[in-house]
């Protein structure tokens, strides 16, 4: 088909308020918000939600946005509220092996319960048991002990005295120990000095008695340490006796809400067993302590922190299973951790300083994590690999086996957890998932893939409305007309760059909603208009185009060349687009191109200090091989030539300069010059198609705005793909230039259609034998091209004397001159 010359109408998408029908978004606040064109991804969530099979967890894949985050996590809640409440997680102290301390889930609530039972024990056993060891049954009942005790004891000692008596040796008791002296016959005590005056068979005999006493003390001690260690038992089990039933009275009220079958019910019937009887065996530490006995308070709180509990999951009062958004997942916030001090140069640690992680709070509902985040951390993502192996969360702390000083180490038992992870990330980091570690994405058996872009339909552009409805009320800001929703469906339609599509990022259209609301309020009460949202976008283009303004003086200043008027020959005005990720704008480039006889070819200078990128490079080799196949039918082409966008020194990608290149360099062989008030965007196939580009909207209107600045004249435009035209969604500007006759946007299907617009001349047809007719562009050309052949064959052919003979390549002989 022929070049077209493109209506206003064909340069914008515009949408009229009355077919929205609603006259502001007041009135969509009791519609219901469905996930706006994401249909495929809703599909996905929705399955992968309900599958309780391991290995269903999700991989959301899309752009930052799209709403992937907050869909994703309403349809979790949605799915955790139909799912039943998890059990709480306690952390209680094994009686034996206290290293390793003991993990109890219970019914949701019944942590709270267990830990307000033991602490309401423990001050109830505080006050009463020593009350019942005070008591009179007690005392009366352990003075008979006691007393029994002593009888014997005394009736030992008055034998043993008599013994001693015997042999003139007078003993005495002091604490625990007999002490005894030998006695004159007057009955005074004799010294050391005394005893060594005294003949030696005295001496003999005295130490004859000595040893004597010395046997019977120590039957005396082995008659009585018995009776007394029966003692201390009988006493140990009168007080076991007297403080059992308490024991037993309040223990049992511990268990009643637990069901005894089950797992739960029995682990607790065990611990509480454990600690019943580890409070029997230090019942000697329950009694009112001295003032300044802190020895003995401080070995009663070692004891008795020994049955709290440690809650560290407490699902009391959630309905349904919880939802957990970890965006800071370092290790010991995603899988819990050991909380240390320091006492005497040594790290210690007990089971009441365990705390729990999101998994193991996500247990039994749903964890959302960005993969990012994990990448973040080696150590993280190896953890999570392993947690998927095997199911089971172990918490430990890594970093004390590296600590400066020693540390008390400590091995909770790994608990089972049953969670649905949710993972955020982007296409590349998917697919690059996908075949760097196989292991860990078949793990993530869901993908939920939501699109960039959707058809735009009456319900789309409904359901925009209601999430603009939805935003204003969220944030409580002034609702917008009909017409001010017309202007964001517009710039939905202009971010997609398709006037039958819409931008899947509603995150750009609630910032768009903000901005609007803000300068509405400061002009007007009321609904937001449109000249609000045209406003808000006009502000945030002021706000980022700072460097496009700079692009914009370096050419109005002469820095850069680039020529809107006139014609030049293998010179042509290419468009290109800089993305700055906050800012996206187009502006022209020169393309220059040189030819003339030889055998080099065509040489693109970017690509040979390496300023271009793989697709440029593949544009300029395609373009090479359509213009053989335009010329090479009658004689092989003689060529070189040379490509260069002017100007341009960080590099360049894509192939959307190729149109205007292949202009430049038919141009320069014809020897005819190319207008300059046209710029040129499009990429080319091997057929001579021209292929669409991105960024069309922003290329013309960056075009246009250098001819504004210097004066538009009527003859200026851009040439752009026949195949773009479905993208356009020119500034309201460039359409009412268009409108006024004093700018133009032409479309092409081949790329030789737009010859005649730049050149002023007809490209040319060839006939059946290849030559293209006199007076057409590309008849010139081919003239060129047969130059440059005939020369090449005279230098190939001409007697070079002054030359050495050439060793052929098979280094055999010479090729003689001629």
């Amino acid at each position: 088909m022929p070049m077209t010359t493109l209506t206003p109408a064909e340069l914008r998408l515009t949408i009229a308020p009355d077919s929205l029908g609603f006259a502001d978004t007041s009135a969509l606040l009791h519609h219901d918000l469905p996930w706006i064109g994401q249909e495929r991804a809703e599909s996905a969530a929705l399955f992968g939600l309900a599958m309780e099979q391991a290995d269903y967890n999700l991989f959301v894949l899309g752009e930052v946005g799209s709403g992937r985050s907050s869909l994703l996590r309403e349809a979790m809640q949605a799915a955790a509220a139909r799912r039943p409440t998890p059990p709480d997680l306690c952390y209680l102290h094994n009686f034996d092996a206290p290293e390793r301390p003991q993990a109890l889930r219970l019914p949701a609530g019944q942590g709270r319960v267990l830990r307000q039972a033991m602490a309401r024990m423990i001050r109830t056993l505080l006050a009463a048991i020593p009350q019942q060891l005070g008591g009179p049954d007690f005392k009366v009942e352990s003075e008979r002990l006691v007393q029994s005790y002593k009888q014997e004891e005394s009736r030992a000692f008055t034998t043993l005295d008599a013994f001693a008596e015997a042999r003139a040796f007078s003993m005495r008791r002091e604490a625990d120990n007999i002490l005894f002296t030998l006695r004159s016959p007057d009955g005074h005590a004799l010294s050391e000095d005394d005893m060594l005056a005294l003949p030696r068979d005295q001496r003999n005999e005295i130490e004859q008695k000595e040893q004597e006493l010395l046997a019977e003390i120590n039957r005396y001690f082995e008659r009585t340490r018995p009776l007394e260690q029966a003692m201390h038992e009988a006493l140990a089990t009168l007080r076991r006796r007297t403080v059992d039933p308490l024991l037993e009275r309040e223990c049992g009220g511990i268990l009643p809400e637990i069901d005894g079958e089950s797992e739960a019910g029995r682990t607790l019937a065990a611990y509480l067993a454990q600690v019943r009887s580890d409070i029997l065996d230090h019942l000697d530490l329950f009694k009112s302590p001295e003032a300044d006995d802190e020895a003995a308070t401080e070995t009663l709180d070692t004891v008795l922190s020994r049955y709290r509990v440690n809650l560290i999951v407490d699902n009391d009062g959630l309905c349904g299973a919880p939802v957990i958004v970890e965006d800071n997942p370092l290790y010991r916030s995603l899988f819990g951790s050991i909380e240390y001090q320091g006492e005497n140069d040594v790290l210690v640690t007990d089971f009441s300083r365990i705390r729990a992680g999101s998994l193991l709070r996500a247990h039994g509902g749903f964890l959302l994590l960005h993969l990012r985040d994990l990448l973040a951390d080696g150590l993280v993502w190896e953890k999570l690999r392993r947690f998927l192996r095997n199911g089971q969360v172990r918490i430990e702390e890594p970093g004390t086996a590296h600590a400066p000083i020693a540390a008390v180490s400590l091995a909770p038992e790994p608990v089972a957890v049953d969670v649905k992870i949710v993972l955020i990330g982007s296409r590349d980091l998917y697919y690059e998932l996908q075949e760097d570690d196989p292991e860990f994405a078949r793990r993530f058996r869901v993908k939920v893939d939501f699109a960039d872009r959707f058809d735009a339909t009456d319900a789309t552009r409904r359901a925009s409305a209601v999430f603009v409805a939805r935003t204003c009320a969220k944030l409580g800001l002034p609702h917008f007309s009909a017409a001010a929703v017309a202007c964001l469906l517009e710039q939905s339609h202009r971010e997609a760059e398709d006037r039958t599509r819409q931008s899947a990022l509603f995150g750009r259209t609630a910032a768009l909603v903000v901005e609007s609301a803000a300068l509405c309020r400061q002009r007007h009460d009321g609904p937001v208009a449109p000249a609000d949202v045209e406003a808000a976008l006009a502000a945030r283009s002021w706000r980022h185009d700072y460097p496009e303004q700079l692009m914009r003086e370096a050419v109005a200043d002469g820095e850069v060349l680039i020529s809107l008027d006139g014609g030049q020959v293998g010179q042509v005005n290419g468009l290109s687009v800089v993305d700055l990720g906050d800012h996206r704008f187009g502006h022209p480039v020169r393309v220059s191109a040189r030819t003339h006889a030889g055998e080099e070819g065509l040489v693109n200078i970017e690509r040979e200090v390496a300023l271009s990128g793989p697709i440029h490079d593949k544009g300029v080799f395609i373009l090479q091989h359509y213009l053989a196949a335009l010329f090479a039918r009658n004689t092989p082409l003689a060529l070189s030539a040379s490509l260069v966008l002017e100007q341009e020194y960080s590099g360049i990608e894509g192939d959307s300069a190729s149109c205007a290149e292949l202009y430049g360099l038919l141009s320069s062989l014809a020897g005819v010059p190319v207008w300059q008030g046209i710029a040129v965007t499009g990429a080319l196939n091997q057929h001579g198609e021209v292929l669409p580009v991105g960024g069309i909207n922003e290329k013309i209107e960056g075009f246009f705005r250098l001819c504004a600045a210097a004066g538009l004249n009527g003859s200026q435009g851009v040439l752009i793909p026949h195949r773009n035209r479905r993208h356009l969604m020119l500034d309201h500007a460039v359409v009412d230039a268009v409108r006024r006759g004093l700018f133009h946007i032409h479309a092409v299907e081949r790329v030789t259609e737009g010859l005649e617009l730049l050149t002023g001349m007809p490209a040319g047809r060839a006939n059946k034998n290849g030559m293209y007719p006199a007076g057409s562009l590309l008849h010139l050309a081919q003239r060129t091209l047969l130059t440059f052949r005939r020369a090449c064959d005279a230098v190939e052919h001409r007697p070079d004397f002054g030359r050495s003979p050439r060793r052929d390549k098979a280094g055999a002989g010479f090729d003689q001159p001629i």
